[in-house]
């Protein structure tokens, strides 16, 4: 009696196709030995899979542990509005605003942070004054503040760029010394929207652009113009 022939439109999982290819050249053997060797091509290719993910989870891992770099965070930087503008290469601040760190400098004993309003001109980034950002005291520290909302949301428009202080005036810098690792202020000026970014550190101010370059801005001690006098350190 004639066979019936076997539906179509029926798939098997991925391995029973895979075993499918092979039972097809070895048609002849007994069912026993095909029923091994079915067995064996289903059990290495679980096994062949199981590595493919140990390994790919292994390197998730590993990238995980690593610190950001350089190439990250102009990524990052990448996805903020005022990247797409001329980069900045000088930073101005007016007599109002120096005056304004200077108190402020002297008065907090833990980091405080403003809001530098201005404008940009050109390859150059003019702050006309600095008003208080949102921040509340229990998330301000000798070592850290966290802002409780935007500039723009505290009501500051025009704001191109938020300053904090470092109150021992150390630690002002975006990238450790000596390496392309960025710190924790690098990698917080990486969500900002903003072309500029600056902290205070008592005698000048350490900031950055959007092209990665760190500069110092030297500050007059009062504000009587004076010549500046270089530090002996």
């Amino acid at each position: 009696m004639p066979q019936k022939a076997a539906p179509r439109g029926v798939f098997a999982p991925l391995f029973d196709v895979v075993v499918w290819h092979w039972s097809c050249e070895s048609s002849h053997a007994e069912g026993s030995h095909f029923s091994q060797h079915r067995e064996g091509a289903v059990s290495e290719g679980r096994k062949r899979i199981i590595r493919i993910v140990v390994a790919a989870l292994g390197l998730t891992a590993l990238l995980a542990l690593q610190p950001e770099s350089p190439r990250l965070v102009a990524s990052a930087w990448a996805r903020g509005e005022a990247a797409r503008g001329p980069v900045v290469r000088k930073l101005i601040l007016s007599d109002q605003a120096r005056r304004y760190l200077a108190l402020q400098y002297r008065s907090y004993s833990t980091e405080f942070m403003g809001c530098m309003i201005g404008e940009t001109r050109g390859s150059a980034v003019v702050v006309r004054r600095i008003a208080p950002a949102d921040v509340e005291p229990r998330h301000s520290t000798p070592t850290r503040v966290v802002p409780h909302q935007t500039c723009e949301d505290a009501g500051w428009s025009g704001t191109v760029g938020m300053i904090h202080s470092h109150p021992s005036g150390e630690r002002c810098w975006y990238f450790f010394p000596g390496t392309q690792v960025a710190s924790s202020d690098g990698q917080s000026f990486a969500g900002q929207p903003y072309p500029v970014d600056a902290i205070m550190c008592g005698d000048h101010v350490a900031w950055i652009n959007r092209d990665m370059a760190e500069a110092q801005l030297p500050l007059v001690a009062d504000t009587v113009r004076q010549p500046v006098v270089p530090l002996m350190r």
